[in-house]
């Protein structure tokens, strides 16, 4: 399909990548709409390999015959850099931006049957590091995740970007019954664990080998960590060891160095 050329930010064509620093705005529009935003080549060639539906592009007018493997029957919008800010409220550096057609998640009961190691996160709710946490998880083999009812949106697009991508090549599942989830991955055969540095807490490098066989690592929001209700929910509760008087890291951190061990 051509390129077709958008001079103004009041193009109705162009309504699904509107005001994309607002975090209220997009949360309202996207998930409701079935829509996400990738931005990027690599991301957008992640997403269509993992088998998303591309619903338009939008790019630089300077690099639209640069472009290739887009789908052809998804329209190509042009705009100079002036537009494009002024369409998605930021500088568009990396040229290109799609919107894509959400896919059904999973079912709970069939993803935790299909998983042998989880990541299970409760009140994650900062974008960036939900995205680097679902890049750690894919790099290091967890194999899938699970969100409580008031996790971020894993496809919002600073989520998808901070991921590379890698939000496409992990399943993940959101929970609408918390904390009877933790109930039900218990009941699956894992062995809920609990990161924190609070009272009881193990080294997770002591696990047990029955700890590691179906581990599902339970983190919490920056700051204020776990709830008691998740705490008590646990089969465990595991620490990383600190020194030089640090108490904790940042959460994507702490997830990496936690899945490193209950999957080596």
């Amino acid at each position: 399909m051509p390129a077709l050329s958008i001079t103004s930010p009041d193009d109705p064509r162009i309504g699904d990548y509107l005001a994309l620093t607002d975090v209220e705005l997009r949360t309202r529009w996207e998930p409701p709409n079935g829509l996400f935003i990738a931005e990027g080549e690599l991301v957008i060639q992640r997403a269509l390999r993992a088998g998303y539906r591309m619903r338009s592009a939008l790019v630089d007018e300077k690099r639209a015959d640069q472009l290739t493997g887009l789908p052809p029957e998804a329209p190509l919008y042009t705009a100079p850099p002036p537009v494009l800010e002024a369409i998605t409220g930021f500088h568009v550096h990396r040229g290109i931006l799609a919107s894509f057609h959400r896919r059904e998640l999973p079912a709970m009961e069939e993803m935790l049957a299909g998983a042998r190691s989880l990541a299970v996160l409760e009140g994650l709710n900062t974008h960036t590091n939900l995205g680097a946490l679902f890049r750690s998880a894919a790099a290091l083999g967890i194999d899938a995740v699970v969100l409580s009812p008031n996790c971020a949106d894993p496809l919002y697009r600073r989520a998808v970007r901070v991921s590379m991508g890698e939000v496409f090549a992990i399943p993940y599942a959101k929970s609408d019954d918390w904390p009877g989830t933790l109930k039900a991955i218990r009941a699956a055969g894992f062995s809920l664990l609990a990161m924190t540095p609070g009272e009881g807490a193990v080294s997770i490098a002591d696990l047990t080998p029955a700890q590691r066989e179906r581990p599902a690592l339970l983190l919490g929001a920056e700051g204020p960590g776990l709830t008691r209700t998740a705490l008590e929910a646990a089969d465990a509760r595991v620490v990383i060891p600190m020194h030089n008087g640090v108490d904790s890291l940042n959460v994507a951190t702490a997830a990496a160095i936690g899945f490193y061990e209950i999957t080596r």
